[in-house]
């Protein structure tokens, strides 16, 4: 079947080559199981990104693609709720420690990364690598190193996107509620303190 899809793909994109290099990745599972139709347990990243079909919400794409990386190219995938929210925590924490201020695009790639690509594509001693520079505290590398695999996103990842969300989140009659908790505390603190 190569064949055929290279030749679909070549016709279809009016191209003469269909890639420079092939590999053939292991065979995708979805929760333990065989992904198909007739299991139903067949997903769609369209779907992870816009539904809440696997996993009960909507899944940023930089946790579908660090959940796939995970795993070397070579295995089989398995691909299961805890593995996209192990991703998604990974992206927090990253991006806690990444140093956002620098901004030298001349700056290599750690060699640590580098040398893991080299290995067969081993993405996942690269995912090893980024837990240790994240360990290091090494933030300059590892901000480089996330932007090299495609899931930097300061305006999904970071602090101040997660506060923004949660105000974002709450209702307008629980904003209220917490903020006159906050005055009836601020009051009785202040009783507190003039009572001798």
């Amino acid at each position: 079947h190569h064949e055929n899809e290279i030749a679909q793909s070549c016709c279809a994109f009016d191209h003469d080559v269909m890639a420079n290099y092939w590999m053939h990745n292991g065979f995708l599972q979805v929760e333990g199981e065989k992904m198909s139709k007739s299991l139903g347990n067949f997903v769609t990243i369209h779907e992870l990104l816009r539904t809440d079909k696997f996993g009960g919400r909507k899944w940023p794409g930089e946790a579908l693609r660090l959940a796939m990386l995970r795993t070397h190219y070579r295995q089989p995938i398995d691909w299961t709720v805890k593995a996209l929210e192990e991703a998604e925590a990974n992206l927090f924490a990253w991006h806690d420690h990444a140093d956002f201020d620098s901004i030298d695009e001349s700056e290599e790639l750690p060699a640590s990364i580098v040398n893991a690509l080299c290995e067969d594509l081993n993405t996942a001693e690269v995912i090893s690598q980024i837990h240790a520079l994240n360990k290091s505290g090494q933030a300059r590398a590892l901000k480089k190193a996330l932007q090299f695999l495609g899931v930097l996103n300061i305006e999904k990842f970071s602090r101040a996107a997660r506060a923004s969300d949660l105000q974002h989140d709450l209702s307008a009659e629980t904003k209220t509620q917490i903020e006159t908790l906050i005055a009836d505390r601020l009051a009785a603190y202040a009783a507190a303190l003039a009572t001798p």
